[in-house]
């Protein structure tokens, strides 16, 4: 996997990803950006959403379970000291399907939180509490 970073102007960044996808990433106005662009941190946020969530449709479907929607709400809380790390993340989803099984949709959120997520896996082993919970909601 590679990625390119590429300095724009004052403290605006492009991320270009090695699939051809480019993010536009920008530090806070306090520091002299416009808030045009995503916040490094936020993106590594979102990046653990998605891929928690890539996993718990996909074990969904697997298990031929009729999910037509998966909602990631992530908390994040961060340390006041710099480096301002992740010190615990909670991930809520929201499952939206037909006849749905509570087992089926415990199952896949922990499979991904134990097995599969790289993301939330590494960060972790980095120290970070990430905890998970789910609602079901029929379509």
């Amino acid at each position: 996997m590679k990625a390119k970073v590429r300095w724009v102007d004052e403290v605006m960044f492009l991320g270009e990803s090695g699939s051809g996808h480019s993010v536009l990433m920008e530090g806070p106005e306090s520091s002299g950006g416009h808030n045009i662009g995503i916040r490094p941190m936020e993106m590594l946020l979102i990046g653990v959403g998605g891929c928690s969530s890539y996993d718990v449709v996909s074990i969904l479907k697997k298990a031929r379970q009729n999910v037509t929607g998966c909602v990631a709400e992530l908390q994040a809380e961060r340390a006041d000291a710099v480096p301002a790390v992740f010190e615990s993340i909670h991930l809520h989803f929201r499952v939206t399907g037909k006849d749905l099984s509570e087992k089926q949709v415990a199952k896949a959120v922990a499979l991904s939180a134990e097995k599969y997520c790289s993301a939330t896996i590494m960060l972790e082993k980095g120290g970070v509490h990430i905890t998970h919970d789910f609602e079901i909601v029929e379509a």
